[in-house]
C-alpha cells in the first residue's frame, strides 16, 4: 500500500476555482503535471508565477544567486502580524545581520548543550502517551504537537510545556493555525505593504495574544541576563550574541519576532514530520521493529544519536514524502531566462519540496516509502540535487541540524516505548496550509512495546 497522496486538480481551472481550491489545500490545488515537469508557468491577471523543478534552476535561485531572488511577500504578508520582521520574512542586509546573530546558537557544540532538554521532553512525551496506550484509536498529531512544543520551550526558555505561560502560547498557536493566516488578499493580488490584507479577525487577535505572551518571556529573560541569573539556553545565547560586524544585539521587539518564528517553524514543522513518520512506521511494522531494536542502544548521551542510522534514514524518508513546508516563494529582481523562456522582473518563483521530492523523472519509486534509497546511487544523487526539506543555500533553515537530532531522538524514544498500528478506515488525507498536516488528523493505535 502506497502512502497517502492528495488528488491533483484538473489541468485547466478558472482563477476563481483555483482560489477556492487553494483555500482548501495548497497541494490539491496543483495539477498532476508538476510531478514530471521541469518548469510550469501560471498566469493570472495580477502576476506570473513559475514553479521550477529543474535542479539547475533551483541551484541558481537558492545557491548561486540568492540575493537576486529574495523571499516574496506574497506568503510573508499573511504571517507578518505574528512574525513581524523575523529572519523568516526579511531579505537583504537585515536578514544577513539577523543570521549572523542567530546562527551561533545552533552550531554543533550548542546542539550538544540543548540535548538534555530534548531528552527531557522526549521522556515527558512517553509518559503522557503511556496513559493513552490502551489500543484504542488516538489522534497522534495532537501528541506530536505537544512534544514538539515542549522541546521548543525547554531548549529556548528552559521551561516545560506545563508552565502556565508556555501552555497559553501553545493553545493560542493552535487557534492561530486554524485561522489559515496565509489566505489573505496578498496571496493572490500583489501590492504595497499598506494595502489591506483582509485577515480574519481571529488571525490578528491570536497573533497579538501570542506576541504579548512571548514579549513577557523575553522581557523577563532580559532582566535575568542583566542580573546574571539567566540559564544558558538558546534564548540567552541569542539575546547576548552581538553582530560581529556592527556590535548590535537584538532589542526586545526584534527578539519577539525571532522567538515567534522559532516556535512556528520549530514546533509546527517538527510536529508534522514526527506525526507522518509514526504513520509510515505503522504502515510498515517491519521497519518499526528494526527501529525499536536499534533504539535499545539509545542513552541520554548526545553521542548515541548519530548511531541511529536506520532511524535517521526513516526520518529523512518521511521528510521526503511529507516535507513540512511544501512550497517556498521567491521573486525575481531582474529579467531572467528560465529554460529558454523570458521571465520578467517581479515574477513569482515557486520552489516546491512537495513536488520535487516526488518528481517522476528524478526519483526511483517517487511515491513509495523506501528508507534504503539513501544508500543507492539514485538516492545519493537526489539527496544532493532534489531534496530540500529545509530549503538550501545561504537561506537553509538555521535549525536544520536541531530538527534532525530532535526528530531522530523522539522517533527512537517513541518506537522503543510503543508499538504503533494503523486504524482501519482512517487513512489520513494530506493537506497544506502552513505545513503539511492531515485533514482530520492522523489516527493510530498504540500499546506498550513488550521487552
Amino acid at each position: 500500500m502506497m502512502p497517502p497522496k492528495p488528488p491533483s486538480r484538473p489541468e485547466k481551472v478558472s482563477l476563481l476555482r483555483y482560489m477556492r481550491l487553494f483555500r482548501d489545500d495548497i497541494l490539491s490545488a496543483q495539477p498532476a503535471k508538476l510531478y514530471r515537469a521541469w518548469m510550469a508557468e501560471f498566469k493570472t491577471p495580477f502576476f506570473r508565477s513559475y514553479m521550477i523543478n529543474d535542479p539547475s534552476l533551483i541551484k541558481r535561485v537558492l545557491q548561486e544567486r540568492p540575493d537576486d531572488f529574495p523571499k516574496s511577500d506574497r506568503i510573508g504578508a499573511g504571517l507578518r502580524p505574528l512574525l513581524g520582521d523575523s529572519v523568516f520574512l526579511t531579505n537583504g542586509e537585515t536578514w544577513k545581520r539577523q543570521r549572523r546573530i542567530i546562527d551561533p546558537a545552533f552550531e554543533g557544540g550548542r546542539l550538544r548543550d540543548t540535548f538534555p532538554a530534548m531528552w527531557a521532553a522526549g521522556e515527558a512525551s512517553v509518559a503522557r502517551m503511556t496513559k493513552l496506550a490502551d489500543g484504542t484509536p488516538q489522534e497522534v498529531e495532537a501528541e506530536t504537537s505537544h512534544a514538539a512544543a515542549d522541546v521548543i520551550f525547554r531548549t529556548l526558555f528552559s521551561i516545560p510545556i506545563e508552565d502556565q505561560v508556555a501552555t497559553k502560547v501553545f493553545d493560542e498557536f493552535r487557534t492561530y493555525q486554524r485561522t489559515q493566516p496565509i489566505l489573505n488578499l496578498a496571496a493572490f493580488i500583489p501590492g504595497p505593504k499598506w494595502m489591506p490584507r483582509f485577515f480574519k479577525s481571529e488571525t490578528k487577535k491570536t497573533a497579538a495574544a501570542i506576541r504579548a505572551l512571548i514579549t513577557g518571556l523575553t522581557v523577563q529573560r532580559l532582566h535575568q541576563i542583566e542580573g546574571g541569573t539567566a540559564p544558558d539556553d538558546l534564548a540567552t545565547k541569542i539575546m547576548t550574541t552581538a553582530d560581529p560586524e556592527t556590535g548590535e544585539t537584538f532589542g526586545v521587539d526584534e527578539m519577539v519576532d525571532q522567538v515567534a518564528i522559532f516556535f512556528l517553524a520549530g514546533h509546527e514543522t517538527s510536529a508534522s514530520a514526527l506525526a507522518w513518520t509514526l504513520y509510515l512506521l505503522a504502515m510498515h511494522p517491519d521497519w518499526q521493529d528494526r527501529l525499536a531494536d536499534e533504539a535499545q542502544s539509545l542513552t541520554p548521551d548526545f553521542g548515541s544519536v548519530p548511531k541511529l542510522r536506520q532511524t535517521r534514514d526513516v526520518f529523512r524518508e518521511a521528510l521526503r514524502l511529507y516535507p513540512p513546508v511544501p512550497m517556498m516563494v521567491r521573486e525575481t529582481t531582474c529579467p531572467e531566462v528560465f529554460r529558454d523562456r523570458s521571465v520578467k522582473r517581479g515574477a513569482q518563483v515557486v520552489l516546491s519540496p512537495w513536488h520535487l521530492h516526488r518528481h517522476e523523472r528524478l526519483w526511483d519509486n517517487p511515491d513509495g516509502f523506501d528508507p534504503t534509497r539513501w544508500s543507492t546511487e539514485n538516492g545519493k544523487n537526489c539527496a544532493r540535487d532534489a531534496y530540500m526539506p529545509f530549503s538550501g543555500g545561504p537561506r537553509v533553515c538555521t535549525g536544520a541540524g536541531f530538527a534532525m537530532i530532535e526528530g531522530v531522538l523522539l522517533v527512537s524514544m517513541l518506537v522503543r516505548a510503543f508499538k504503533f498500528e494503523v486504524v482501519a478506515g482512517r487513512v489520513p488525507d494530506p493537506v497544506a496550509h502552513l505545513t503539511v498536516r492531515a485533514k482530520d488528523g492522523i489516527w493510530l493505535r498504540f500499546v506498550p512495546r513488550k521487552d
